[in-house]
């Protein structure tokens, strides 16, 4: 299998271009929204958003709802709390719940594992990739890799925006902002934290979750508003 490094050595070198290892930014182009989902009974917010493969996931404050990304319907939910990421490894789903991150079994619901969050309660987003978590770190502007064993610090990555919602897709590193009015979907080098590319939400349309399901689409919490974004991903960022 491909590992992250060898799959981002073109998005290493891209970001390169940023002086004294500073992030840069890349000029900001307008997302494409295709669709939106809920409100949803139960959910006072969304605050964590993954994908299973077949259904998205949601973490809405007191519990977490699986939804069919085709019809919008509810297809699962658990009473599992959920305050900020959640994540899916292939098998569990992972979520921030306060101090800590929850591994958690989709068919029972049960708890089967956990460790301590990096932010010591202050996480925000959480993506599962080459077998690590990676967990979001709000106002400290930061992503880290975690060992889903442990939960220790592996790396950090600087952003320049506050850090939302993350997600891995085809080697390249998503992450959420969210400052103000003002919300965008970046990608950015993960070594230098250079911003590769920016989709910019509508003024007033927030992104506290994010996740791609893996082909065109990334799907992104709208925190309070209680709703989920379908977001075009670019072709460029998929080629």
């Amino acid at each position: 299998m491909t590992s992250i490094a060898e799959k981002t050595r073109n998005a290493r070198n891209a970001g390169n271009a940023g002086k004294a290892g500073k992030p840069t930014a890349a000029a900001a182009r307008r997302a494409e929204i295709v669709r939106e989902y809920g409100p949803f009974a139960g959910a006072d917010k969304v605050a964590g958003v993954s994908h299973d493969g077949r259904r998205v996931w949601i973490a809405g404050g007191a519990q977490l709802i699986a939804f069919d990304p085709e019809s919008g319907e509810v297809a699962r939910t658990l009473a599992r709390a959920g305050d900020a990421g959640t994540a899916f490894d292939g098998t569990h789903l992972w979520q921030i719940a306060e101090t800590r991150i929850d591994k958690i079994d989709p068919a029972s619901g049960d708890v089967v594992a956990s460790i301590p969050a990096p932010g010591n309660g202050n996480d925000s987003g959480l993506a599962w990739a080459d077998g690590s978590l990676w967990v979001g770190q709000h106002r400290d502007r930061k992503i880290h890799r975690i060992d889903p064993a442990t939960g220790a610090v592996l790396r950090t990555i600087e952003s320049n925006r506050f850090v939302t919602g993350v997600t891995w897709v085809d080697g390249e590193l998503w992450h959420g902002t969210w400052e103000g009015d003002d919300s965008e979907i970046r990608r950015i080098d993960p070594d230098s934290g250079a911003v590769l590319d920016r989709l910019q939400m509508p003024a007033g349309t927030g992104v506290s979750g994010l996740e791609s399901d893996g082909a065109g689409l990334f799907y992104a919490g709208g925190g309070g508003s209680g709703t989920v974004r379908a977001v075009r991903r670019p072709r460029s960022a998929q080629s």
